[in-house]
């Protein structure tokens, strides 16, 4: 097997992490999601909403990660200070995290979410949080096996007329 990493992504990885987001909903959640939905997340918006969040993070806590194998990008991550309503301010959350199929169950999932908690922690968060769609039995299980847990707190949101939920999980931070 080739060498992997983890890293800060960059602007000239931005057209690979559109194109494994899209292969990756397309794959994964398709069952879930609406055609229309997925009709609408074309290369050209993916691309614009993850150049935005590469090129121009809201804050120097917002960042993206990708996971590479040689010298192919296999995967991608984002994590972001907490944006819930009830999250306490020293609470970070990995708002992806998508491994493209072909590529999974190489580690490269392990990687992400390892080198995002890290970060998370580096920025001062006490404890991080993810929101997971609760049919995602696959994402489910991952984090649960890395000692995230479900906090309780399920939000829905429609998708094209049908709705989707998601629940929370979340692990504490210890210090590192």
């Amino acid at each position: 097997m080739a060498e992997s990493f983890v890293r800060a992504a960059r602007d000239s990885d931005v057209a690979e992490i559109a194109r494994i987001h899209r292969a990756t909903w397309e794959t994964a959640y398709r069952r879930w999601l609406p055609p229309a939905v997925l009709e609408q997340a074309t290369p050209e918006v993916v691309a614009a909403q993850w150049r935005a969040a590469v090129v121009e993070p809201p804050t120097p806590d917002h960042r993206v990660l990708v996971a590479t194998e040689g010298d192919a990008t296999v995967g991608f991550a984002a994590i972001a200070p907490s944006a819930d309503d009830d999250a306490d301010p020293a609470t970070g959350q990995v708002v992806t995290l998508l491994i493209e199929p072909r590529w999974g169950r190489r580690g490269h999932g392990s990687r992400l979410l390892a080198a995002s908690v890290d970060l998370l922690r580096a920025s001062g968060a006490a404890t991080a949080t993810a929101w997971i769609y609760d049919r995602d039995r696959v994402s489910l299980a991952f984090f649960a096996g890395a000692g995230w847990a479900a906090d309780g707190a399920v939000r829905g949101f429609d998708a094209g007329g049908r709705e989707l939920r998601e629940v929370r999980m979340g692990v504490a931070l210890a210090a590192g």
